[in-house]
């Protein structure tokens, strides 16, 4: 029996029935000595097409039905490149994301997978037959189709491998790795032959663009071992993996950015027990991530409680702080949209020091003030000016020579 493995291919990969062409013949290279599941998004533009047809509709419109909607943008992808596959004589199946029991929560646009019935997968494989299956979707306890969110055919694609127990994972996209920095704003950004599966997840969670994060939370919780690489060109991409080499290994693997935060400041707030839960309950409640927390020392019995959440939440989140589900007091709440957030990782930051005083010293050298700080064992998040975050980027890939 081949080893087993998944790929997935984004929208720009099957932009054209051309691209669904070169696709079906990476396939058919791939299934000479490996077994290949396929995942699919939907073609390059489909999806914003759907969106836009629903706002000529309703500027509001219904969840459940956008969801229904936008589901079958990967449905189209999969018939058309299982079409493909058959037309060069191997045997394949298009799979929508029900039909193999992909069940997830009822949070339409950002549900999250809680199993696979793999017996469907199982038994196409059983009879030599390539499944290919819509990503970024499933259904829930009562039928209804979901989607998992943008970049959820990443998510789509680690949880049948760690299902089916893959040999590994293969994301084939438009660029051709892992680099240290977004090559776009830094051209001297370096792709990465390999990085571990905890600097991947960081950098996901921070803004790197390449994976999604919840593809990255499945990887790291069941040990799935991923490969980024173009679909446009030849190569070995970048090798996202649990462990690497020591000897490879430097004290900062990248940088990664976020230009879509808004920051919210409850100023005035009684310094008593409690209070956070009071004020992020709600706010977790309504399916809001929260990121970056500072409060303050408190003063007169008072503090500053402040917070980072995605911009696309922000109307809502500030709507409840607002309303009657908060029953903290405060005196002012002081929204901001003008920031961004500049994170460092690297696993070499658990032996190594020094790490942060040559982040600080490299912005306060290029004027650059500092908002708000939060650290973990491998990463350092800087909340900064917008105005200042490609200033910041450029500056700290610089000074830790990557």
């Amino acid at each position: 029996m081949k080893n087993i493995v998944v790929q997935k291919f984004g929208g720009t990969s099957l932009g054209s029935i051309e691209r669904i062409k070169a696709v079906a013949k990476t396939i058919k290279k791939t299934s000479l000595n490996e077994f290949p599941i396929i995942v699919v998004s939907a073609m390059s533009g489909e999806t914003d097409k759907l969106i836009n047809l629903a706002k000529d509709i309703s500027d509001d419109p219904a969840e459940r039905e956008l969801d229904a909607l936008l589901s079958t943008g990967e449905k189209v992808s999969a018939a058309l490149l299982a079409m493909t596959l058959q037309s060069l004589g191997l045997k394949a199946k298009s799979f929508s994301a029900a039909q193999i029991s992909m069940r997830t929560t009822s949070n339409h646009s950002k549900a999250k997978i809680i199993d696979i019935n793999i017996d469907t997968i199982q038994a196409s494989i059983d009879e030599a037959c390539i499944p290919v299956i819509t990503g970024f979707q499933g259904i829930n306890d009562v039928g209804d189709v979901t989607t998992l969110g943008r970049g959820g055919s990443d998510t789509t694609a680690v949880a049948i491998a760690a299902s089916i127990k893959a040999e590994r994972c293969d994301i084939y996209t438009d660029v051709d790795g892992i680099y240290t920095t977004d090559p776009n704003l830094v051209p001297e950004a370096k792709k990465l032959r390999s990085i571990t599966t905890e600097e991947m997840l960081e950098l996901s969670g921070q803004g790197a663009k390449v994976m999604q994060v919840r593809a990255m939370e499945f990887a790291n919780r069941y040990d799935v071992p991923i490969r980024v690489l173009s679909s446009f060109k030849e190569g070995e991409g970048t090798l996202i993996t649990k462990e690497i080499s020591s000897m490879e290994q430097p004290i900062i693997t990248g940088i990664a950015m976020q230009d879509n935060q808004t920051k919210f400041t409850l100023h005035g707030v009684e310094d008593t027990p409690g209070n956070a839960s009071g004020i992020l309950g709600p706010i977790g409640d309504a399916g809001i991530d929260v990121d970056v927390i500072v409060q303050n020392v408190s003063v007169s019995g008072k503090t500053d409680f402040t917070f980072t959440i995605e911009n696309s939440d922000a109307k809502k989140a500030q709507k409840i702080l607002e309303s009657d589900l908060i029953k903290v007091n405060y005196d002012k709440l002081i929204v901001n949209n003008e920031i961004g957030k500049v994170s460092i990782v690297g696993v070499g930051m658990r032996s190594q020091s020094g790490v942060a005083s040559i982040a600080f010293k490299t912005l306060a050298e290029n004027n650059i003030n500092i908002q708000m700080i939060s650290t973990s064992e491998i990463k350092i998040t800087l909340v900064i000016s917008l105005k200042d975050m490609n200033l910041a980027v450029k500056s700290l890939h610089k000074a830790f020579n990557l």
